[in-house]
């Protein structure tokens, strides 16, 4: 089921279930992974997009193996707060993955989530070649990240 707010989708989220995030791009898709305690976020991989049927048949497998019972889509808002075409392509992806995958699906705005991967890893020093290959699941960690927090504060107040 999607919910368009993390507070909805919290409450749907079964007990002790990690979360994936994702990072959607054109031509791959970044994905992190939580914890069962929803504290951290892992980068974990980056998928080469192919066809929607071949990514999400990596995806089903990735949710299965590490138990996932939430994804976390970066919804790539303009800079004003409006949505434009990527914006459309992440909801109808979520859409279609309603399809194949039972669990609870929500967003996150991930303005500035690329530019902040990157500084980590120019801060680290890692190499451009690297950083090309890395960047994606780096930035769905940043996604990620963002939610942890938010469900964090959320159980606290």
């Amino acid at each position: 089921m999607i919910h368009e707010s993390i507070e909805e989708a919290v409450a749907e989220l079964p007990p002790m279930a990690a979360l994936a995030g994702l990072d959607l791009g054109d031509k791959t898709i970044g994905v992190a992974v939580s914890d069962r305690l929803l504290s951290v976020a892992t980068p974990l991989e980056t998928i080469r997009r192919k066809k929607f049927t071949q990514d999400a048949e990596r995806l089903m497998a990735i949710l299965a193996e590490r138990e996932i019972g939430g994804v976390v889509l970066g919804l790539p808002r303009n800079m004003d707060g409006t949505e434009g075409p990527r914006c459309q392509s992440t909801r109808a992806f979520a859409r279609n993955l309603t399809r194949l995958w039972p669990g609870v699906i929500t967003y996150w705005d991930e303005r500035l989530s690329t530019v902040a991967a990157e500084r980590a890893l120019l801060e680290a020093d890692t190499s451009r070649a690297k950083r090309a290959e890395r960047i994606d699941h780096v930035a769905a960690s940043y996604i990620l990240q963002g939610a942890l927090d938010r469900i964090r504060h959320l159980r606290q107040g």
